[in-house]
């Protein structure tokens, strides 16, 4: 019999007059739905490789198509990271999902990782399609708040490294940005024409949805959703049925090694079959 992980096919996609790179799992049996996969950002997308490739291949054994992405300018995919642009990475999501309806007949549900969560939401905000459904990991609920959670990486760079003298005041790099200055962090070159649209995008859910999974990780075993989760929740009008946990784990997303949390991989599953 041949296993999920043997189905995996490795290519590259057109997008405009770039290429990014896609693994594309086939269902093992019959094919049930399709689904594809939005990394997050930055480090936290090589953290969660591990994770994202557990969760393909199970979703693969229940007989989902999954299509894995890598953005553009990031992973294995064609360009620098410095020429990334938010537009781009969302042509970058639309584009597979196109893809993948054109391969398994079956319009894809979104499933995204902490950034990649606010890029699916987004992407079926800006092309609905009736009847699918969104799958969020510890999904980030202000662009700008991560953005300036990831700047912060490169003001105490600054501070550690004793770039900055008391006499001598540095620009903050959201003002670099603001300025069309592109600005270097943990070894990423990011531009304003990333950074400033992520800044200003705020998670909703669109009137088109089916389904929301919404999962969460913590260290508790009891821990409830975080409160900014609960308060977005609890306001926002949607006509989807959301089903919203959280599981016990640690946060494999920025965890100083690589870890698993095979209990969130059980409750996507589950979700999906309920």
């Amino acid at each position: 019999m041949i296993s999920s992980q043997e189905l995996a096919q490795p290519f590259y996609l057109p997008v405009g007059s770039r290429e990014i790179f896609c693994l594309h799992h086939a269902p093992a049996g019959a094919a049930i739905g399709a689904v594809v996969y939005v990394p997050p950002f930055a480090e936290e997308m090589n953290k969660s490789r591990r994770m994202a490739a557990l969760q393909s291949r199970a979703l693969s054994a229940l007989g989902w198509h999954v299509l894995q992405l890598d953005l553009g300018g990031t992973g294995d995919s064609g360009g620098d990271f410095a020429d990334a642009t938010w537009d781009a990475w969302l042509e970058d999501v639309g584009a597979a999902r196109r893809w993948l309806f054109s391969r398994s007949d079956f319009e894809p549900w979104l499933w995204g990782l902490r950034l990649g969560g606010l890029l699916a939401a987004i992407s079926l905000t800006q092309r609905p399609a009736p009847g699918v459904g969104l799958i969020l990991w510890q999904p980030v609920l202000s662009g700008r708040q991560h953005l300036q959670q990831f700047l912060r990486l490169k003001t105490g760079s600054a501070w550690l490294g004793q770039e900055r003298k008391a006499d001598q005041p540095t620009a903050q790099p959201l003002d670099k940005l603001r300025f069309g200055e592109a600005v270097e962090v943990a070894g990423y070159l990011l531009s304003p024409s990333l950074a400033l649209p992520m800044a200003a995008a705020e998670l909703e859910l669109s009137e088109s949805l089916s389904r929301v999974i919404w999962l969460e990780v913590s260290p508790r075993a009891d821990a409830g959703l975080a409160p900014p989760s609960q308060r977005l929740l609890s306001g926002m009008s949607t006509s989807a049925e959301v089903r919203a946990s959280v599981v016990a784990g640690p946060s494999f997303w920025h965890a100083q090694e690589i870890e698993v949390v095979p209990e969130l991989v059980r409750a996507t599953c589950d979700s999906l079959l309920a």
